[in-house]
Formats: C-alpha cells, sequence, structure tokens
C-alpha cells in the first residue's frame, strides 16, 4: 500500500487515520482534474474509508462540473471532510461549493487546522 501519492495538482497521505489531501497553490479544478484527484484518492485509500482534511488554500477557483463531480461521485470512501481555507476566496468557493452541491457527506469550513482536526477526530467517534 503507498503511503502517498503527489500528481501534478495535489498531494495526499495518510496520518493517523485521516487522508491529508492538500492541492497545490494556484490550481483551478475543472471536470477532468476533479476525476484524477479523486482516482488517485481511491488508490491511495485501498478500499478503506477515512476522515478526510482537505486543505484547499492553494485553489484559485472550480467548475460547475468539477463541483458536482466531488460532491457525488468524490464523496466514495469519505466519512467526512474538513475544508480548510485562509482567505475569503477560498471561503467562498468551499461554501459555495456546500450550499450549492449538497456534498453526500459531512462537509464543514476551517481556517484553522487544529479546529479541522478536532472536528474530523469528534466525527470519527460517532
Amino acid at each position: 500500500m503507498k503511503d502517498q501519492i503527489e500528481n501534478q495538482s495535489a498531494k495526499f497521505w495518510i496520518e493517523k487515520d485521516i487522508l491529508y489531501f492538500v492541492y497545490k497553490k494556484g490550481v483551478s479544478i475543472d471536470l477532468p482534474l476533479a476525476m484524477k484527484v479523486v482516482e488517485d484518492r481511491l488508490l491511495l485509500q485501498q478500499g478503506k474509508s477515512f476522515l478526510i482534511l482537505c486543505d484547499m488554500r492553494g485553489v484559485k477557483s472550480i467548475d460547475k462540473s468539477a463541483r458536482d463531480y466531488l460532491a457525488i461521485e468524490g464523496s466514495a470512501l469519505i466519512k467526512a471532510v474538513a475544508l480548510l481555507v485562509n482567505n475569503p476566496l477560498t471561503n467562498t468557493i468551499s461554501g459555495f461549493y456546500i450550499k450549492t452541491s449538497n456534498p453526500a457527506i459531512t462537509t464543514q469550513i476551517f481556517t484553522e487546522e487544529k479546529e479541522a482536526l478536532k472536528f474530523l477526530n469528534n466525527h470519527n467517534k460517532k
């Protein structure tokens, strides 16, 4: 089993039963990219469900087809997602994603990694 995967747009690794997913700076997410990152994430997960800490701080934009794909097909083998943002743009993108795409799994937005991890660890106890 691989312990990390990196592609042109993101890096993924598993640590203490949480899958960390970090988008690289300046990434614009379209449908082909969304499909690629889900494919890589599932390869890393090897059929096991995980809590996800998704660092969106590098994302510049995300189109509707990518949002829709991530909300439905992209939710496979995910227990809950904490989206980490650091500025009004990524906060708006993430909030818009949650409102309009209605992801199939519990998803919350955070500006502090510590709070995001607390949410995921509390969700794991349910």
